[in-house]
Parts: C-alpha cells; sequence; structure tokens
C-alpha cells in the first residue's frame, strides 16, 4: 500500500489568519502530518501547482514579502515533506519564469525547468507522475505551453512502458477542462484538478470518475489535504473507489458542523418569544435527519473488492487541533522576524492627503469632542487591533497590518514608516480608531464638527466593514450583530436601540470558537 498526499492551488499560505474562528490550512502543520504517516508506510506528497504567491502579479510594495515566502514555501515542500512532484500554475510565476524555485511537471511547457514524467517506486507500487496546465494560464507570464492533450498522451505511453502500477496526472485546469482531457486521454488513473480548487465547504469528499479515471481535488490554500491510500494487488482493469468508513470520515465531520450550528440555531429561536414555532419544528425534523445521516456514516463498512486494486480517499482538514512540525515552525518564526525587517526597510512615508481632502487625525483628538465615544471604542476589540500582531510578532506583516491600523495606505493616513515611531508621530494611528468606521476626520476637527457638507460618515455601510470582516479573516461577521457591539452608551446608544434583541458578534463569535474546540495540536504555537 501507498499513501499519496495531495494539495493544490496553496496560493503562498503558509499559515491560516488567526483571525477566523477555525482557522485553517498551516504548513507545519501539513508537514506533521505527512511525517507522521511516513513513520507508518510508503508516502508520495504530490502539489498540483500555484504553491508559491498570493497575486500574481505581485502588489505594489509586497515584493520583498512575497519573495521571502515563497522561499519558505519552496524549502518546505523540498527539504520536510519531500514532495515528489510539482505541477505548475499561474501562481507560480508572479516573479516570471525564473521565479519557480523547483522542477516542475508541466509536459507541454517550455521556458522554465521542468521534470520528465517520471516513477517514483514507494513501498511495492510504482506511481507514474506527469503534469500538464491550461496555455492559457501561463501564455501572459512568460511562458509557452503546447496543446496539453497530445503531451498528456505521450507522457502516459512513456509511464506505462515503464510499468507504473497508478498513473497521475496533475493537470492544472478548472474541471471541466481536466474532465474534458481524460476522456481523450486513458489510462490516467488519478487526475488532480490543479486550478480552480474550492473553500473547504465546498470540497468533494468523494473523487469524481471519468470513465476509468478519478477526479480528486483538496481545497485551495491548504485548508485541507487530499489523501488516497491505494492497494495494489496486481491484474487488470481501474482502480476500485472502497467507499465506506474511512472516506465517509469527511462527510461526518461536515454533517457534524452543519447539526451542531442548526441545534445553535435551535436553542436561539426557543429563546425567542416571538419566533416562529412551526420554523422551529421544521428546524428540529432537519435536525433529526442530519443526525440520523451522520449516524448511517458512521456505521457503514469499507467496502473492499474481492479483486483488483483499489483506494480509500480522505479529504483531511489542516485544523487546529494537528500537531505541528517544530522545525518548519522555527522557519515561520524567521520568516516573521525577516519579513518585518524587510517590510520596514522599504517602507515609505504616507502620501499626503489632497489639498482640500481630509487627513487621518486619530482618536486622541477625537477624544476632545466625544470623550464618551471614546471611552466606549477603548473597550472594544478594534481598540486592541494593533497588540494582537504584536503578541505574534506580526505587526510589520503587510497581510495584516492593514485592519490593524486606521488609514493604512491611504493618503494622508498611515504606513509602516510611521506605525513603527514614536506614539506621538505616527504610531497614534494604531489599532482600529474611530476613522476606520467613520472616515478620515482633519477637516471636522479643524472645523470643530461645524463644517458643511458633513465630512465624515455617521453609520458606516457594510462594504467599509467587509474590507476586513470578510470569509478571509472575519467567518462569523454578521452586520446588525457586529453593530450591537460596537454601539451602545456614548456610541450611537439610540441606534444601537434600534437594532433591537438578536445576537451579538461576541455571541457569533463565541459560538464558533466553542463549536471548533479549544485543542491545539502538539507543538504548536497556537
Amino acid at each position: 500500500m501507498v499513501t499519496l498526499f495531495v494539495t493544490t492551488e496553496i496560493k503562498g499560505q503558509i499559515e491560516p489568519c488567526g483571525c477566523t474562528s477555525d482557522p485553517m490550512g498551516d504548513l507545519a502543520r501539513t508537514a506533521a502530518l505527512v511525517a507522521h504517516a511516513r513513520g507508518s508506510g510508503a508516502v508520495v506528497v504530490l502539489d498540483g501547482g500555484s504553491l508559491l504567491y498570493t497575486d500574481v502579479p505581485r502588489r505594489a510594495g509586497r515584493t520583498a514579502q512575497e519573495e521571502l515566502k515563497a522561499d519558505l514555501l519552496a524549502a518546505a515542500f523540498r527539504d520536510h515533506l519531500h514532495a515528489s512532484a510539482l505541477g505548475l500554475g499561474p501562481f507560480d510565476l508572479a516573479a516570471g519564469p525564473g521565479g519557480v524555485r523547483l522542477p516542475r511537471q508541466a509536459a507541454n511547457v517550455t521556458g522554465i525547468e521542468v521534470e520528465a514524467p517520471k516513477i517514483m517506486t514507494a513501498g511495492n507500487v510504482r506511481i507514474g507522475v506527469f503534469g500538464v496546465v491550461a496555455p492559457e494560464l501561463v501564455h501572459a507570464h512568460g511562458v509557452e505551453a503546447t496543446d496539453p492533450v497530445a503531451a498528456a498522451k505521450r507522457a502516459v505511453a512513456d509511464l506505462q512502458s515503464q510499468q507504473a502500477h497508478v498513473v497521475v496526472a496533475l493537470v492544472h485546469m478548472d474541471r471541466k477542462q481536466v474532465k474534458a482531457l481524460v476522456r481523450e486521454v486513458p489510462g490516467i488513473d488519478f487526475a488532480v484538478i490543479g486550478a480552480s480548487a474550492p473553500e473547504p465547504d465546498a470540497v468533494s469528499n468523494g473523487p469524481d470518475r471519468v470513465d476509468d479515471t478519478w477526479l480528486v481535488q483538496p481545497a485551495n490554500r491548504g485548508q485541507t489535504v487530499t489523501r488516497l491510500d491505494v492497494t495494489t494487488r496486481g491484474g487488470d482493469g481501474p482502480l476500485a473507489d472502497a467507499i465506506g468508513a474511512a472516506r465517509a470520515t469527511g462527510e461526518i465531520a461536515v454533517i457534524t458542523a452543519r447539526a451542531d450550528q442548526l441545534a445553535a440555531d435551535i436553542a436561539r429561536a426557543e429563546a425567542d418569544p416571538n419566533a416562529d414555532k412551526d420554523f422551529i419544528a421544521t428546524m428540529k425534523r432537519d435536525l433529526a435527519e442530519l443526525r440520523g445521516q451522520r449516524d448511517s456514516l458512521t456505521k457503514s463498512p469499507l467496502r473492499v473488492p474481492d479483486a483488483g486494486s483499489y483506494f480509500v480517499m480522505t479529504q483531511v482538514g489542516i485544523r487546529k487541533d494537528l500537531a505541528c512540525d517544530e522545525k518548519v515552525l522555527q522557519q515561520k518564526v524567521a520568516y516573521d522576524k525577516a519579513v518585518g525587517e524587510a517590510n520596514l526597510a522599504s517602507a515609505v512615508p504616507p502620501v499626503p492627503a489632497a489639498e482640500g481632502a481630509a487627513s487621518y487625525a486619530g482618536t486622541d483628538e477625537c477624544a476632545f469632542c466625544h470623550e464618551d465615544a471614546v471611552k466606549f471604542w477603548s473597550v472594544t476589540r478594534h481598540a486592541a487591533a494593533w497588540k494582537t500582531l504584536v503578541d505574534v510578532g506580526k505587526e510589520y506583516n503587510l497581510e495584516c497590518v492593514y485592519c490593524h491600523a486606521t488609514g493604512f495606505d491611504a493618503p494622508g493616513g498611515s504606513t509602516l514608516t510611521n506605525l513603527s515611531t514614536l506614539p506621538e508621530d505616527g504610531a497614534k494611528l494604531r489599532d482600529a480608531q474611530c476613522e476606520v468606521c467613520h472616515g478620515a476626520g482633519s477637516i471636522h476637527v479643524d472645523d470643530d464638527g461645524k463644517e458643511k457638507p458633513r465630512s465624515l460618515v455617521l453609520r458606516p455601510p457594510k462594504d467599509t466593514c467587509v474590507a476586513c470582516h470578510n470569509a478571509l479573516h472575519s467567518d462569523t461577521f454578521d452586520y446588525d450583530a457586529y453593530l450591537r457591539d460596537m454601539t451602545g452608551p456614548g456610541h450611537g446608544e439610540t441606534f444601537r436601540k434600534s437594532l433591537g434583541d438578536g445576537p451579538t458578534g461576541h455571541e457569533l463569535r463565541s459560538a464558533a470558537l466553542k463549536n471548533a474546540g479549544a485543542t491545539v495540536g502538539k507543538g504548536c504555537r497556537k
């Protein structure tokens, strides 16, 4: 037997944003998962491409950070995960063809360092692997790519001539394109769908079958890793999917999460005297059905075929309860330090506000006239935003700081240049202060609040909030619920009353954190 671990479209993520309730996708945890499996059997690690960079092209001002991150990912996949083959995707090409760092399986590509299709012997299993990429995904980045179907046919024939037991294709295309390719290229056992990888809740817990080929795809950004446990027993015929308890584990986790959320919704509804009783009854029936599905899957036996080779597929969520690899963890700590130093060295002063436009004044100025409002703000989570970065050594990480400072990269606002200085200078704009929601306030301050028309926004639109409170950083965000936390005595007390009863942001986040569990994996810092 051999175990294949498959990733794709990691897109430069070495660890998740720590602001979500159930952060997923961590390089140190993935490395520990693979190392543990290697302790009990043969393992092959494959990546479908788009490993290195978060944005293509790289965002202005982030070149140093993106290159350091790509270096870390390349080193980890080479030295710790010991990846056997990597495909090619557009998110590997932000620095051009010379920046891919590691040889790639891309049989239809020229202009980068490409490996020939190859055989890897793991245990007693000969794994043949090759890769192709959709030409339109790489042409714009200085890479030439020919017909992927023709290249795939040549690669499969080559691998079959070398007596591969299992042939794996790293196909950096979307699902529709991959299906079309495998229909034209027989002999592929597993096709890894490299492009358009979904979020974890949209990942298929079972493989799709097209003719004799199984299509598999993990979630993006390393949030899930696809595990394929393959048993070869000789003979002809396609691999069989041993559907059962082992594969159902992922389905059980999804159903359990839905059931837990529905149970929490029922509890809140039952506590509301105005709730619709019929709707509550419907939710209870849905909950019973979900729990029945979970129980059925738990009892489902593994269905091993009488003859021939077979596999079991599991989508492994890279969550906080998994252990961490200490060497990769130390690499991440060194990366955080290097990123901070590099970003500070290349930081530029803020661009002045345009003539007649407002700049950012800082909450101390607000307090002169709005002492009660600032007092209310001072005990909210927004007032500790900068400290949460300092506590984990990420206060100069450009992927984090823009949500933890005021007016970051805006005219008349903050940059790392002034955020890193003494409090009487730009460091007055640390934290998510009043002006994040209400707009730059210098005109309002200079005119003692008498400017006409009003230069500030009284109630921030939802779009202002979701710049930071989005699925990537704030998975429990609900506009009204979060406003219930951010308004009250001294700060929109009348408006707070108009919101009425209902869940607060704190309650939503607390419930989500409880559902995610408090367990942190062995060796992990968070």
